[in-house]
């Protein structure tokens, strides 16, 4: 539940429009709902700012469907990530005004428009094959109220691609960067920016990139400043971590025109 509809309701209680019961009722699923197979926790947006993030794998299409519609009930948007074709059916079925990303593997149910924060958050992604990690970053960044430009295949062994974005970046509140193989492009765009960069492994590569842990390795070996390194194909924590940074980076923003 978000805060405000809570104090919405606390209001109302207040005032005498809504009855004691009533409400007691309303908040019967805080600080969780037990559905058996899952605690869905109703209680994390008043913790953190956004609800609960499903992850699908794992999981069976009727799962993250029940999850998805409790929340839903509750009034919360819903994100769903690693989600196939299967999952998405399921869930499309009972809410068929959710949004699948094929690419992203991410369904989306807006209850609530978040606010959209000032500012923009920029996902690079080195190459094609990086786009689910850089799409799902960037879905997770937009669910969290960021406006996200898209720079996609900007890679090294190209570097004049990067640089035909190079205004995009600088005025960015943070950057993104997905990257497999030797994973160097988090550190060129560093060294061009005065903002954080997150960096994205990978699991793009030939042999000897080990899934992606050559990539990891030269993240976080990374000579230039400002990078943090999330885990290998993590598009969804770098997304969250942006997400709440371009936060930070909006109500400064407000505070100086205040």
């Amino acid at each position: 539940m978000e805060a405000t509809r809570l104090r919405d309701l606390l209001e109302q209680v207040a005032s005498g429009a809504v009855a004691v019961e009533d409400a007691a009722q309303r908040l019967r699923g805080l600080p969780f709902e037990d559905l058996g197979f899952a605690k869905v926790d109703h209680h994390r947006t008043l913790r953190k700012g956004f609800p609960e993030t499903i992850f699908g794998e794992g999981k069976t299409p009727h799962q993250v469907a029940a999850i998805a519609s409790r929340m839903r009930a509750h009034g919360s948007n819903v994100l769903a990530t690693r989600c196939d074709q299967a999952i998405a059916d399921a869930v499309l079925a009972e809410h068929p005004d959710a949004d699948y990303n094929a690419t992203a593997r991410t369904i989306a149910i807006i209850v609530d428009p978040p606010k959209v924060a000032p500012g923009y958050v920029v996902i690079a992604c080195a190459g094609t094959s990086d786009l689910a990690v850089g799409e799902e970053a960037a879905v997770t960044c937009e669910m969290l109220g960021a406006r996200t430009e898209r720079v996609y295949d900007v890679g090294i062994a190209g570097i004049h691609r990067l640089f035909q974005h190079r205004d995009i970046l600088e005025k960015a509140n943070l950057i993104v960067v997905c990257a497999g193989m030797e994973g160097a492009l988090p550190s060129v765009v560093a060294g061009l920016v005065d903002v954080p960069v997150i960096a994205v492994p990978t699991s793009v590569g030939y042999g000897t990139s080990f899934g992606g842990v050559t990539a990891l390795l030269a993240m976080l070996n990374s000579c230039a400043t400002g990078v943090a390194v999330v885990n290998i194909d993590n598009g969804y924590g770098a997304g969250a971590l942006a997400g709440l940074i371009n936060r930070l980076a909006a109500r400064n923003q407000e505070s100086d025109h205040a």
